[in-house]
């Protein structure tokens, strides 16, 4: 599914579910939460939202055990269609373009490598593959997001 604007269509409220397969340690697990995309600023008199922050928080179980984790990324758009995401501490993370509906990226962190695929499958549906391979990590994460609501249709 195509959209026409990257950081206006993930404004909202998410639920989210992530399977991760560390294949490493040869475990598996869950996390389960939600997430919200705030606009946090429209960048003057613009009506257009500039910058949104997301906040990720729920329940991270691997086995029987089972602890509370959250992250926080910041947006900033780059145009309707292309938003640059960065770490909370505002070091450059990922630029995202779902206009096609599709994206891909990837983010040297020293010797790791996250290699980032996300897919609109509907209006309420997105879903992101993370790949990360090097010296310290080896693993597979898939998040689906199902839309609660969204800023703009409320």
């Amino acid at each position: 599914m195509q959209t026409a604007d990257t950081l206006a269509f993930l404004l909202g409220t998410w639920d989210l579910t992530r399977s991760i397969e560390d294949h490493r340690l040869g475990t598996c697990g869950r996390f389960e939460g939600r997430a919200t995309v705030l606009d946090t600023g429209s960048g003057g008199s613009s009506l257009v939202c500039e910058r949104a922050r997301y906040d990720e928080s729920g329940e991270l179980r691997f086995g029987t055990q089972v602890t509370r984790a959250s992250r926080r990324l910041l947006y900033e758009r780059l145009s309707d269609t292309s938003v640059m995401l960065h770490f909370a501490d505002g070091r450059p993370f990922v630029e995202l373009n779902l206009q096609s509906g599709e994206w891909r990226s990837v983010h040297h962190c020293g010797d790791d490598l996250y290699e980032l695929a996300t897919t609109v499958c509907s209006d309420t549906v997105v879903q992101e593959h993370w790949r990360v391979t090097g010296p310290s990590k080896d693993y597979v994460a898939i998040t689906t997001f199902t839309r609660l609501s969204n800023a703009q249709r409320s």
